[in-house]
């Protein structure tokens, strides 16, 4: 019966182990869901709406195959469509029955000029707008900062485990000028997993590892079922004393006869009295000794343990090759949201013009560039990422350093630890950003506070105004990167200070000290800004006196707001963040004029006007670019300096 049981054992393993491994293989289903997209017109562009991307729930993953290097990115719907708006492109979306729907957009002949004279809209290229032009040569869509993110590869594009949130599209294409491929395929991953694969494995193992057991029991049993079956001798019959009297004469004599030493050794068994062949050891021949008995039993139980360790081998293997999904999951429950701050957006609030991740890699792209830029003296490169104060400070940064070759190039914007992110709130452009970044491993290197703004949707954001933030200033609190913030209007009554306002009172502050009418608005930060100034204007006039120059020259200071408009972007306790820049020109003159003005040790001069002296004199103008916190009307607290610059602009003779 154990060998039934045995087999039965055997046969349910085999089962088991079977369905176990089945699940895995033959009845495995798919592990993914494809979806090929049809492109039948030709286009520079194929437009992929984020729909297309959610058909089916899952991480998404693009496949796309051409010839050559193929680009994609994301971002934006509305963003991608203003970039797409003068030119050719395929949109992919998603129709009323759930299928894919291919539309051949194109491009119109001409921009349609605003009849009221207002600006046009941010999705209508102007003439000449963008870094790149549109013509019939295309737009290339590398390097953009309006993507989220961007990816190339050569013949095959493959993006994995994507998850586009709605409100986004992806483009794909080549460099702009040839048609984009159009072998594209979306999959999205299938749940194939089997989670009683494991456990059929297991029990599988454990019932071939009791069917070995059974079946060693059975044999064993056996063997013991056939051990020696004859019997030994019976009982010998009872002896009684022998009468010898009675006997003839022969045989008593036979009897009496003592036997002889040598008589007694060579006889014969069959001739030993009856009692030596009771006393005598009657050995079977089934039987063995006890040591080769105790040596078989031994072996049967190697053997036995040999049987068991293929068994509980093949289990080890079997189950060693199965995957988390080849087991049930118990604790793959739903996970339980944190709680996190409660942030109201405003009604109708605009998406933030950058994300944060995506103002990183701008900003890291920026600092390269100048650092290319700086190192090559290249303008023209410098001027792709720079504008406004930013780039007139490169601009004779350069000219000096192109005869004084010696000057150190300016110092890198830090990009280790951008700290503050504050984007505009918009759908249109221009769309303005606000970063504070700083340098994680240099304290010697001061945070640097900067705005960029991005003229339209074919341009890549560019520096407008960049200074180094005071080690004594407080950052003000402001929105979050994801939500943004709006600009405040140069008339904005809702500010201690309106933004058109405040490089004016800057300027008066500098020029009057203590008896300007705005010198209780700044805060001793500010303040002391403007005595720095002040002491370097002294320092000039003592250093002409050094000269012996007093009687016969003279100095003049003037601070003036500069023709860039301001730039103020809200904070949380409703004031604002100011950028704002003025010129302090300084002017030395002749008292007469047979007197002239001699540069002395000023290279910087020099290198500028190409002259060593002037008899009308020289006038030197220095650009300070600014960052203020402004607190709403009706604050208490003063305004507060937060970073400033000081750059050469321009040395002039005066003719």
């Amino acid at each position: 019966m154990r060998f039934v049981w045995a087999v039965v054992a055997f046969v349910l393993a085999a089962v088991l182990i079977g369905a176990g491994i089945a699940q895995r293989t033959i009845f495995q289903g798919p592990a993914s869901q494809q979806t090929q997209v049809e492109i039948k017109d030709a286009a520079p562009f194929v437009l992929l709406d984020g729909d297309v991307l959610r058909m089916n729930p899952g991480a998404q993953t693009l496949i796309v195959r051409g010839e050559g290097e193929i680009f994609g990115s994301y971002g934006r719907t509305a963003d991608m469509e203003a970039w797409l708006a003068d030119s050719d492109y395929n949109r992919v979306t998603v129709n009323d029955e759930g299928a894919l729907s291919v539309k051949h957009v194109t491009a119109p002949e001409a921009a349609d000029e605003p009849s009221d004279g207002a600006g046009t809209d941010a999705a209508t290229p102007d003439e000449g707008a963008g870094d790149t032009p549109s013509d019939a040569t295309g737009r290339d869509p590398r390097g953009s900062d309006l993507w989220l993110d961007s990816f190339t590869d050569d013949n095959v594009l493959i993006s994995n485990k994507m998850q586009l949130p709605e409100g986004n599209s992806l483009l794909i294409a080549y460099d702009g000028t040839k048609d984009a491929p159009d072998n594209i395929v979306v999959s999205w991953p299938l749940d194939n997993s089997a989670p009683l694969t494991g456990p059929l494995i297991v029990g599988g193992g454990l019932v071939l590892l009791i069917g070995l057991i059974l079946y060693v029991l059975a044999i064993r049993h056996q063997r013991r079922g056939r051990g020696p079956r004859r019997k030994g001798p019976g009982p010998l019959p009872a002896t009684e004393p022998i009468d010898v009297a009675v006997l003839p004469p022969a045989e008593r004599a036979a009897l009496e006869t003592p036997e002889s030493a040598d008589s007694d050794s060579a006889a014969s068994p069959a001739q030993k009295p009856s009692e030596e062949i009771e006393d005598a050891e009657i050995v079977d021949e089934g039987t063995e000794p006890e040591g080769k008995t105790s040596m078989r039993a031994a072996r049967a139980v190697r053997r036995r343990r040999l049987l068991v360790i293929p068994a509980l081998g093949l289990t080890a293997l079997l189950a060693a090759g199965c995957s988390a999904d080849s087991w049930p999951q118990f604790d793959a429950g739903t996970p339980t949201p944190s709680p996190s701050p409660t942030v109201i957006a405003p009604e109708n609030q605009k998406p933030p013009a950058v994300t944060d991740e995506q103002a990183k890699r701008i900003l890291k792209n920026i600092s390269d560039t100048l650092v290319d830029a700086d190192a090559a003296l290249d303008l023209d490169l410098a001027s792709t990422r720079l504008d406004g104060a930013a780039l007139a400070a490169r601009t004779t940064e350069y000219a000096v350093r192109s005869k004084l070759t010696d000057t150190a190039p300016p110092a890198a914007i830090p990009t280790d630890d951008v700290e503050v992110v504050l984007p505009e709130a918009t759908d249109r452009w221009p769309r303005t950003v606000l970063v504070l970044s700083k340098s994680a491993g240099d304290d010697s290197v001061p945070p640097v506070l900067l705005t960029m703004t991005q003229a339209d949707p074919w341009s890549n954001y560019k520096v407008t105004t960049m200074a180094e933030m005071a080690a004594d200033a407080v950052f003000p609190e402001v929105a979050a990167t994801w939500l943004g913030t709006s600009l405040v209007p140069a008339d904005s009554p809702f500010l201690s200070m309106q933004p058109a306002n405040l490089a004016a009172a800057v300027a008066d502050v500098v020029d009057q000290g203590e008896k300007s009418e705005y010198y209780g608005q700044f805060d001793p930060l500010a303040q002391e800004f403007a005595t720095s100034v002040t002491a370097s204007r002294e320092k000039l006039v003592q250093g002409l006196a050094a000269a012996g120059a007093a009687e016969t020259s003279k100095a003049a200071f003037q601070m003036t707001p500069t023709d860039a408009a301001p730039v103020s972007m809200t904070t949380l306790d409703s004031g604002a963040i100011v950028a704002v820049s003025v010129n302090d020109t300084q002017t030395v003159t002749p008292t007469s004029d047979d007197v002239v003005i001699r540069f002395g040790d000023n290279a910087a001069a020099k290198a500028l006007t190409d002259a060593t002296e002037s008899a009308k004199g020289v006038e030197t103008t220095y650009e300070f670019q600014l960052f203020f916190s402004v607190p709403a009307q009706g604050s208490t607290e003063q305004i507060r300096l937060l970073a400033a610059r000081q750059d050469l602009v321009s040395v002039k003779v005066i003719k």
